[in-house]
């Protein structure tokens, strides 16, 4: 019988972690509501388990003053990544949280050490947990910025050609997103134009896509063509112009990349490369060296 006690732990754990999975999916059923909204991008697996949970907590967060200044900074990334229509700033809080609490329990079921050690591992899963969405949020701004630089020369261009064909701004953008794949900058000026549509002038329209992306070479554009439409300049001059600065500053990105591969291949040549030249070239010589006990 006293053989049998070290293996009720495990078995306790393992009933436990089902009981909760059980729970957590009779949980999940009870609210679809919450999970059909459709999403636009390819979410992580986590956040598609537990965004239901999420958007279930989320109204408990508004209004809270002391969450106020990080829901207005989480209000302005999710807008500069596109994600308006995927979550709102109170169900991407409530996610960071149900996140860090959900992987601070496992860990207390999963790791078998002392009371102190799991105490602090689970401190270090909850900010891990916690700091994940924050750094995937981080990292499609960064790859969203970097579609719309790639992408704004040929659209320029595009523009350019119309423009001085005759054809007015918009018109223009209206044939050129027709005839495109959608993407970043696509949805962006869609919104433009149908802003311009419904009777916004067309400079504030423009300068509030630059203030919701926030994209550098975007912001640079949009800053010229409002100077532009404000001293009535020629608009099929002005974005030649724009589209050769564009292309210009993209090669030279390019460039600055290139030569920045092989200083980053020196640690991982070292780290990696190297070592496994030297045992390959410098093992069987010292292996006989020993061998033969004339090493010194």
């Amino acid at each position: 019988m006293l053989k049998l006690i070290p293996l009720l732990a495990p078995l306790i754990n393992g009933v436990s972690v089902g009981l909760l999975a059980y729970l957590f999916l009779r949980f999940l059923q009870k609210l679809p509501q919450y999970a059909v909204r459709k999403e636009r991008i390819v979410l992580p697996l986590t956040f598609k388990v537990f965004l239901p949970v999420a958007r279930y907590f989320a109204p408990k967060l508004r209004n809270r003053p002391s969450f106020k200044e990080v829901l207005e900074q989480l209000d302005q990334k999710i807008i500069m990544a596109g994600l308006t229509q995927t979550f709102t700033p109170e169900e991407f809080l409530a996610l960071r949280f149900v996140i860090g609490i959900v992987f601070s329990v496992i860990s207390l079921f999963m790791l078998t050490a002392s009371a102190k050690s799991i105490f602090f591992l689970g401190i270090a899963f909850f900010l891990f947990a916690w700091i994940y969405p924050g750094l995937w949020l981080a990292n499609h701004i960064r790859e969203r910025h970097r579609s719309i630089q790639r992408a704004l020369p040929n659209v320029l261009d595009l523009l350019t050609l119309s423009v001085e064909a005759g054809r007015d701004f918009l018109t223009a953008l209206r044939e050129i997103l027709r005839n495109r794949e959608p993407d970043p900058l696509g949805e962006e000026l869609e919104q433009v134009f149908r802003e311009v549509q419904l009777g916004k002038q067309r400079r504030v329209a423009l300068q509030a896509m630059a203030n919701r992306v926030r994209q550098p070479d975007l912001e640079s554009v949009v800053e010229t063509l409002v100077q532009a439409d404000q001293l009535g300049v020629s608009i099929g001059y002005i974005l030649r112009i724009l589209a050769e600065q564009m292309r210009q500053k993209r090669f030279a990105y390019a460039e600055k990349k290139a030569n920045e591969a092989p200083v980053k291949m020196l640690l991982p040549l070292f780290i990696f490369i190297f070592p496994a030249v030297l045992i390959i070239i410098i093992g069987p010589v010292l292996y006989k060296t020993l061998q033969s006990g004339n090493l010194f």
